[in-house]
């Protein structure tokens, strides 16, 4: 089931430089700042109410979000509902005829499980669903 909007993530050049709009202009406080080596970024996050902002910054050429750079520029990448479990949800979606990117969950950011839905079977909104690992508190 899904529970809330865990976070939106935004497709950054440059975490040092986004982070400044954050605190500065904001007020939000940067509370970590972590490399996801399975998906080829640095993530930033602050904190809004129940909900995060996650600031991603490609590590490499290569990598999903420095693709999406290049074709859409810097702004909102993606998503993210906070689920019971991952793997239900992915079930639930792939029932229903909506195409997966994973199949089954990879190691996210925070150490959370994660898994995208394709965004040509989402109406364009790149959509994760995450949980906090097996013996992880949420």
């Amino acid at each position: 089931m899904i529970n809330r909007i865990d976070h939106l993530g935004i497709a950054v050049r440059s975490i040092e430089e986004a982070s400044k709009y954050y605190e500065s202009a904001l007020g939000l406080k940067c509370e970590a700042v972590e490399e996801v080596p399975s998906q080829k970024v640095r993530t930033a996050f602050f904190s809004v109410g129940d909900t995060h902002i996650e600031l991603l910054e490609p590590t490499d050429s290569d990598s999903p979000v420095a693709k999406f750079l290049e074709r859409n520029g810097e702004g909102i990448h993606h998503v993210a509902f906070a689920v019971d479990s991952v793997e239900e949800q992915l079930g639930q979606a792939s029932e229903s005829g909506v195409r997966l990117i994973h199949e089954v969950p990879i190691e996210g950011a925070g150490g959370k499980l994660v898994a995208f839905l394709h965004p040509k079977s989402t109406f364009g909104v790149l959509t994760e669903f995450c949980a906090p690992a097996i013996g992880e508190g949420s």
